[in-house]
């Protein structure tokens, strides 16, 4: 809902009724008084505050339920306006000493006849140890086993009287038996749990859930009172839900209904299992919080079952459920220390924002902003609650959403009012002359016509409206489209169609202007620098051009030296168009072509100080253009944040390799001068006898090196000869025992003709 115009001609020409509702500042800037606008804004306010209770269990007198506030406030009324959030803070606190009513419900299956028998003093024992929490504590007991049809029970006659299938004595399976209400009387329920017998059933999961259901719904029968209430389910096995049923044979979907008869759920085989979710909607319509006491192996199974049932928590049993006080304690605490807050469904357009200040000044948003963990007793916490409204609902009545703590039986109720008319709407002036003669109820500064009448004040019917000449009134000239073919032709006067961007608008006579068509620059209308109106760009203070997009403003165009373009350009639209072409930039001082200062006056520098250089002949002609003061040293030159005009420092070098310093700067625009260092800084020449020292040890040392290197190779080949000799002489296989050269000197010659005679 935009701010509205009540100026009753405020409308131009060409213009619709809903150009009334335009932002704030359009409104003013097109003529609109401040006082002529109808601007309503949200508001809360609090119908009931009651504080939260601040008090101690030891306190004589005891409060009842009712008594005891934890949440505040607990009323309040919005008054919304489209896209306007509103913001209020809710404050949560622990009280101490809270009624709590617990209700044990068991599974009596034949596996659980061991934990029968640690539950049959649990009442005093657990009335005793909740002493330490709250004064007072009522207890309950139900248990359940399995619906009472094939295949989850066995329905031969003997079975159903015994199903144990050893000597033990089993009573008779049932669904769910609600054994004793709440009491405080603990001594009650260790009397009614002795008498309990164990069961039996066929399969290994059981039907809890159908228990549950009846716990969570038949309140008068649990008698469940309005204050922290605790369920524990205590199993060694799993559980059937929804579907399941259909192995019995039983399709119709548990109605979430209470059906106890003789505290005996009697519709276990008529409907099926609850399902998970039907299970979380009762449980937290009825502020039920649940523990799941079960056995270690089925831990996982019931972890994820927690994450999908809020303010639920997980314990472990044990083997024979010596262990259940301790468990029903450490879970209590464990549920009890956290704050969940959640709404009912809000209507359509509205949405909720949870901010969270929890203990230390521990902030969270998001889905962190609906809750604070580790709340002890007596600890106080809050919420930023931020509500908005993005439309108006189609009936525009009043709507009502709740917000409660999770678990907890208080809730906080808001009332939603959504503003989407005008206050101006409410005091009209029916059949009002301004409406042509009384055919229109005139309020918020426009006719509202009645019916069958039509116009901007009413002035022509429903019948007349297609006529040749009206719509001749709405052409321009007869070669234009009607209205510009930018509206519709409404008794002879042009309305103007409207934009799906609120902003752009066509107006004018014939619907001709609008306010969207002008120039760009950067892709800005009007360069972001003017408005646009009938096309045409309405430039502001400084800009010009077409497009607005021509500054006026010179300051970018000031150089270094404070000169406009320094001097060799012109300034337009605030950028700089150098007149010179060597010179360049956005204040035409870069010239890359163009020598440097220092260098430009290097020559008559030289001359007028050192008389060297290329001018020393010239340089009464060529360099008297600035006046020479020289300075011993360097420190003595003048430094560019002393002086207040620009100043150049420089540095050269002549022909015989020395360097000289001086400045050059230019005061008042006119008067040039430069100080000199008279003295130049000369190179000393090189020192001759290290240089040859150097060159002669190198050329030895080099020597020497090769001559290393050489001796080194030699050894390392003759070891490598020496040691191929010795494995040769190794491989020799020569006989040793004669010397191969040594012959005898005894020569034996035999006689041919001798015959031995």
């Amino acid at each position: 809902m935009a701010p509205y115009s009540l100026h009753s001609d405020f409308l131009k020409q060409g213009e619709s009724k809903s150009a009334r509702c335009d932002e704030l500042k359009s409104l003013i800037t097109k003529g609109c008084s401040k006082a002529k606008i109808e601007n309503p804004r949200g508001s809360i306010s609090i119908d009931k505050d009651k504080p939260v209770t601040n008090r101690k269990k030891e306190v004589a007198e005891k409060l009842k339920p009712d008594q005891i506030t934890q949440i505040q406030p607990q009323k309040l009324s919005l008054n919304l306006r489209s896209g306007e959030a509103q913001t209020f803070k809710l404050k949560f606190k622990r009280a101490e000493d809270y009624p709590i009513d617990l209700y044990y419900l068991m599974d009596l299956s034949f596996s659980m006849k061991d934990d029968l028998e640690n539950v049959k003093n649990l009442g005093t024992d657990l009335m005793r140890e909740m002493q330490e929490i709250t004064s007072d504590f009522r207890i309950g007991f139900g248990s359940f086993v399995e619906k009472t049809v094939m295949p989850y029970i066995s329905t031969t006659p003997a079975r159903l009287l015994n199903p144990c299938t050893s000597n033990e004595n089993c009573t008779s399976p049932f669904s769910y038996k609600n054994v004793l209400k709440l009491t405080e009387n603990g001594q009650q329920f260790n009397s009614l749990v002795s008498k309990q017998q164990i069961s039996g059933n066929l399969d290994s999961p059981e039907g809890g859930f159908d228990a549950i259901m009846q716990v969570a719904v038949c309140g008068d029968a649990i008698g469940w009172r309005n204050v922290t209430r605790l369920l524990v389910f205590s199993t060694d096995a799993g559980f059937h839900f929804a579907g399941d049923g259909k192995l019995g044979g039983i399709v119709l979907p548990n109605d979430g209904k209470c059906h106890l008869e003789n505290n005996m759920y009697t519709m276990s085989h008529y409907y099926d299992y609850p399902s998970i979710a039907h299970l979380v909607q009762k449980l937290s319509d009825n502020n039920i919080q649940t523990i799941f006491a079960v056995t270690e192996e089925f831990q996982p199974v019931y972890k994820e079952l927690k994450n999908l049932i809020p303010k639920s928590a997980v314990g472990t049993l044990s083997s024979n459920s010596s262990n259940v006080i301790k468990l029903i304690i450490d879970s209590y605490n464990s549920l009890s220390s956290e704050v969940i807050l959640e709404n009912n469904k809000v209507p359509e357009g509205v949405s909720i924002k949870y901010k969270s200040i929890c203990k230390n000044g521990v902030v969270g948003t998001g889905e962190n902003g609906r809750k604070c963990s580790n709340i002890s007793i007596g600890d106080e916490v809050s919420f930023d609650i931020t509500i908005e409204s993005q439309k108006c609902p189609s009936q525009g009545k009043s709507e009502t959403i709740r917000i409660k703590p999770l678990g907890f039986n208080e809730d906080v109720e808001i009332v939603l009012n959504f503003i989407c008319e005008c206050e101006c709407s409410k005091g009209g002036e029916p059949l009002s002359k301004i409406c042509h003669n009384g055919n229109g109820t005139f309020e918020c500064g426009a006719c509202r016509c009645n019916e069958g009448r039509i116009g901007r004040l009413c002035e022509c019917s429903t019948d007349e409206v297609r006529t040749d000449d009206l719509d001749g009134n709405c052409r321009k000239d007869n070669g234009t489209d009607i209205c510009s073919n930018n509206g519709d032709c409404v008794c002879g006067t042009c309305e103007c169609k409207k934009r799906e961007n609120p902003e752009e608008r066509y107006s004018g006579k014939f619907c001709d202007c609008d306010n969207f068509n002008c120039d760009r620059s950067n892709n800005k209308l009007c360069g972001g620098h003017g408005r646009c109106e009938c096309r045409v760009c309405i430039c502001d203070a400084n800009y010009t051009g077409s497009a607005c997009d021509c500054s006026l403003d010179t300051s970018t165009c000031l150089a270094a030296n404070k000169q406009i373009c320094n001097g060799r350009g012109t300034c337009e639209c605030g950028v700089c168009k150098c007149t010179n072409p060597k010179f360049q930039g956005p204040t035409c001082e870069i010239c890359p072509t163009c020598p440097g200062v220092c260098a430009e006056h290097k020559e008559c520098v030289q001359c007028r100080a050192f008389e060297t250089g290329e001018k020393k002949d010239t340089c009464q002609r060529d360099c008297s253009y600035f006046n020479l003061i020289r300075v011993k040293d360097r420190d003595k030159l003048p430094q560019p944040a002393d002086q207040s005009y620009p100043l150049s420092h420089c540095k050269e070098r002549d022909a015989n390799d020395c360097w000289f310093y001086y400045t050059y700067a230019v005061r008042n625009d006119t008067m040039r001068e430069v100080y000199v260092v008279e003295t130049l800084e000369c190179p000393a020449g090189p020192d001759i006898i290290p240089i040859v020292a150097g060159v002669v040890a190198g050329i030895v040392l080099i020597g020497l090196a090769l001559l290393l290197i050489w001796k080194l190779l030699m050894i390392i080949h003759d070891r490598r000869e020496f040691a191929k000799f010795e494995k040769e002489k190794m491989n020799a296989k020569w006989d040793t025992g004669e010397n191969p050269i040594y012959k005898s000197a005894v020569t034996t010659v035999v006689n041919p003709k001798y015959e031995g005679k």
